[in-house]
């Protein structure tokens, strides 16, 4: 953690006891609580073996300023985020390191409608957190701490407003859930039991080493789901990542499926019941997602990377639905945040609503292939890479929201961008075959390997 800087991309993150640790996480706790000022707040966990312990101890940061903590312990983030805006609490804390691997924990804050706080008020904590500004109140003046456990019920009950209960129980589908031993376990199951789905669960008791594969929902880590989605004949299988924010889809055949084709699922639905809606999504998205919002009358909406701003941008052109192709959807008239189970229960509503299987729902789809590559890049290169590249690329179809996007006229495109977390160039190249998508990795590859140089 950089100096005078405790936000990454996506909450405050490290290495249990090493960059994080408890006496930081009482500093941070009351600097949360100095930002709030005297407030009701939410406090919950994921399943990580460390998340008692900071969970204990930014509540006796935030308690020392004179807030009011809600303790709701083991929870998925979209529970907690949901429990927030529906009990009107001011704001609340999630103990979670999300995807990462279990030796790391995080700390997220979240404003009073359930959202991330945003980068600016972020700033604000950092600056009361470095420059020392933390209030302790009276010894009569202390916050109070409560129980609050009904949030996993709570949510499970939410999830079903928003979806056809009756059309997906008359189906009887059997589903294979994989929670990645974490907090997913606690909801989607009895999401899906209550959805009259014959569910079969892996990986789903929890603990917090992460025995059964890694919280990332990648690929290359569900390979356990994949088979045993195939082997029972299962008509759906579905992964979480840690907290259980984003959910990644197995169809029947056990072929995975990257997250922006089972949100393209989603948005046609969305857009063919709401024409003329705003859709928001990351410029990392495939160009698929533009396809149906052109096909059926959206409009997209292109941030940066990073769900904050997803939600945030949401927030602020008042969209109801967002996606990100890792598996996270933002499902507004639920909550403008990423959502797993609430994800699973919309493609489940898909299924049934057209008596298809989710193979045959993404075949009909304009099909891309995708191709990704990076470049090492030292962190004080990376802005004058950006501009050099900028400056090549000038005249072309191209977006610089978040590094540089282009647009070729056959449908083909690539992303480069300076990654948020490591010294490298991240490349996502896509097209309508194979070859062409790697030939644009290795052909952009090749220009910032020229442009570093010339450095």
């Amino acid at each position: 953690m950089g100096t005078n800087k405790l936000f990454g991309t996506n909450g405050i993150r490290g290495l249990v006891n090493k960059e994080l640790t408890v006496e930081m996480a009482v500093k941070v706790g009351s600097s949360i609580g100095t930002f709030f000022k005297k407030k009701n707040l939410l406090l919950g966990h994921d399943a990580r073996t460390s998340g008692p312990m900071f969970a204990k101890a930014v509540a006796a940061g935030l308690i020392a300023t004179g807030c009011n903590v809600y303790f709701a312990g083991m929870a998925p983030t979209p529970a907690l985020q949901y429990a927030i805006k529906n009990h009107c609490m001011d704001g609340g804390v999630i103990i979670t390191a999300s995807h990462n691997p279990p030796e790391y924990n995080g700390i997220k804050v979240i404003w009073n409608d359930g959202i991330e706080i945003a980068h600016e008020q972020e700033s604000e904590i950092e600056k009361i957190y470095f420059e020392g500004k933390q209030v302790s109140v009276e010894w009569n003046k202390l916050g109070t701490k409560h129980e609050f456990l009904t949030v996993n019920d709570e949510y499970v009950e939410a999830i079903k407003k928003h979806v056809d209960v009756s059309e997906i129980a008359g189906k009887k589908f059997q589903v294979v859930v994989d929670p990645a031993n974490s907090v997913g376990s606690l909801t989607a199951p009895r999401l899906l039991r209550e959805l009259n789905c014959k569910v079969l669960t892996i990986n789903a008791n929890i603990d917090g080493t992460f025995p059964g594969r890694m919280p990332e929902p990648r690929p290359e880590n569900l390979t356990e789901l994949a088979t045993v989605v195939k082997a029972m004949g299962a008509d759906l299988g579905v992964a979480f990542d840690g907290d259980a924010d984003r959910a990644i889809f197995v169809d029947e055949k056990g072929e995975i499926h990257w997250g922006d084709k089972t949100f393209a699922l989603i948005e046609k639905e969305f857009l063919i019941e709401n024409p003329n809606e705003k859709i928001v999504t990351p410029v990392s998205s495939s160009t698929l997602v533009k396809d149906i919002a052109d096909a059926y009358k959206g409009e997209i909406v292109w941030t940066k990377v990073g769900s904050v701003t997803v939600s945030q941008t949401m927030k602020a052109v008042k969209a109801k639905l967002g996606g990100e192709e890792n598996g996270g959807v933002f499902y507004g008239p639920h909550q403008a945040v990423r959502d797993g189970a609430m994800t699973t229960a919309l493609i489940l509503e898909i299924m049934a609503k057209t008596g298809k299987k989710l193979s045959q729902l993404i075949a009909e789809q304009p099909q891309y292939f995708i191709e990704k590559g990076k470049i090492e890049c030292p962190e004080d290169k990376k802005d004058k890479v950006l501009q050099k590249l900028r400056d090549q690329v000038q005249g072309l179809n191209i977006s610089t929201i978040d590094g540089v996007k282009i647009w070729f006229e056959d449908k083909s495109s690539i992303l480069i961008r300076p990654s948020g977390t490591e010294p490298i160039y991240r490349l996502y190249a896509e097209a309508k075959s194979r070859e062409k998508a790697r030939k644009l990795v290795e052909e952009y590859s090749l220009k910032l390997a020229k442009i570093l140089k010339t450095l």
